[in-house]
């Protein structure tokens, strides 16, 4: 159970190249989680990351602190202009598993391998998966999919940022025992 005086983590996981389409409503989820009181955390580089990173410090809710970027590299400069607070690992790959243990849930956007390899993390870690499903990169491929039997549950679908937010919101409200 998450501690209600804690500010609740959002990790946002996906690939550097994307559609515009895509690239455009992981703007509007930055946006949103963070309207919603979240703070968001990426792998600090561009893509989807720089997309939910952007929507996130144009919110009208935003304040210094919300957005977070772990990244692969040991050079803070490396981070898109919109991340308020540089991790930098110098773990390359390994950092993905910091990106998804960050979170209180981890939503996948698009994705290629190294997005793969953040959801299987996340289902490992037990941590709540939604999966923003556009028809394109593993998001779309694993929505309202099991990746194995280690849990009861599945990669939760959403089909919108809007619908992404809300099931965020379920899934916190009723977490899993």
């Amino acid at each position: 159970m998450i501690e209600p005086s804690r500010r609740i983590q959002v990790s946002v996981i996906g690939a550097a190249h994307a559609s515009d389409a895509l690239l455009a409503e992981a703007d509007t989820l930055g946006a949103l989680l963070v309207d919603a009181g979240y703070r968001v955390v990426t792998g600090g580089l561009g893509g989807v990351m720089e997309a939910v990173s952007r929507g996130a410090r144009r919110a009208a809710g935003t304040v210094e602190g919300r957005v977070i970027g772990i990244l692969p590299g040991a050079e803070a400069s490396a981070a898109n202009e919109y991340v308020d607070i540089v991790v930098p690992t110098g773990l390359g790959y390994a950092r993905n598993v910091i990106v998804v243990a960050s979170g209180d849930v981890v939503v996948a956007v698009g994705g290629r391998s190294g997005t793969l390899s953040e959801i299987a993390h996340a289902w490992q870690a037990g941590k709540p998966l939604v999966a923003l499903d556009m028809g394109e990169g593993w998001s779309a491929r694993l929505a309202n999919q099991s990746i194995d039997d280690k849990r009861n549950d599945q990669i939760h679908q959403a089909t919108s940022a809007q619908q992404v937010v809300e099931t965020v919101a379920a899934l916190l409200a009723h977490p899993q025992s």
